[in-house]
């Protein structure tokens, strides 16, 4: 026997509604800090890319350091008098190169000082817009203009002690040991100009008025590459001073 069911349209439902029937309500974790995930979350990822980017180079000088230890014990064959020879010569550093090590130690606490007057600017650019409340960006500027000027005094320094070495008589082919002078303080060199160039580009962002927190995540990257980039000169340092 067929059965009859009578439907009873519902015109409002209620069940994605408050009691008010106003707009669906909102989740536990949402609120205030939909702002500040955005900024996370660019955070995090800019720091990702920089940790992949650190993986990469130190792998880089963790194959010249062995070939560079390696390369020291290898004899090479002397075709004058058909036999083995070790033609390993150790070279004497520039003094100079401890003057640049200072330099870069001292941009490296100047960076420092730029990145933590960005995040003091970031925290105060929410309330920006309340009267009698300003965001100074001098100070952080003088610090970064300061760091990419001891930058690039390192890198000066550097090229001083690469015209020394060649008057003495270490050319970048004249011995082994020489070569990988060259090498090793040429490509940290390299890596450190893409430093500079990272610096000059948040300054133009500086100057050009981009939002604070755009401003930290970049100072933030470059600042902790900017450490690690000193921590591997002094890593160099110490490896062509005592491992010869």
């Amino acid at each position: 026997m067929a059965s009859y069911t009578p439907t009873v349209p519902i015109d409002d439902p209620l069940t994605s509604r408050g009691a008010n029937r106003g707009s669906p309500p909102a989740w536990a974790d949402g609120g205030d800090d939909s702002d500040s995930r955005p900024f996370d979350s660019r955070l995090r990822r800019a720091r990702l890319g920089l940790l992949v980017g650190v993986v990469g180079i130190v792998m880089i000088f963790v194959a010249f350091t062995s070939a560079y230890v390696v390369r020291q014990g290898l004899p090479t064959f002397d075709s004058r008098t058909n036999s083995l020879v070790h033609d390993w010569i150790p070279v004497r550093l520039p003094k100079l190169l401890l003057v640049n090590t200072f330099v870069l130690l001292l941009s490296s606490i100047t960076i420092e000082l730029a990145r933590r007057r960005a995040a003091h600017n970031a925290s105060l650019a929410q309330v920006a817009s309340i009267p009698g409340v300003s965001i100074r960006g001098g100070e952080k500027i003088s610090w970064l203009a300061l760091t990419v000027a001891l930058g690039l005094l390192f890198l000066a320094g550097q090229a001083m002690a690469w015209r020394e070495l060649a008057a003495s008589g270490f050319y970048i082919s004249a011995t082994p040991s020489s070569s990988f002078v060259f090498l090793l303080t040429g490509m940290h060199g390299v890596h450190l100009l893409g430093g500079v160039v990272a610096l000059l580009v948040a300054g133009f962002a500086s100057l050009l008025h981009r939002s604070a927190q755009s401003q930290l995540i970049w100072l933030d990257v470059t600042g902790w590459y900017w450490h690690f980039m000193a921590i591997l000169w002094v890593y160099i340092l110490i490896l062509l001073e005592f491992v010869r």
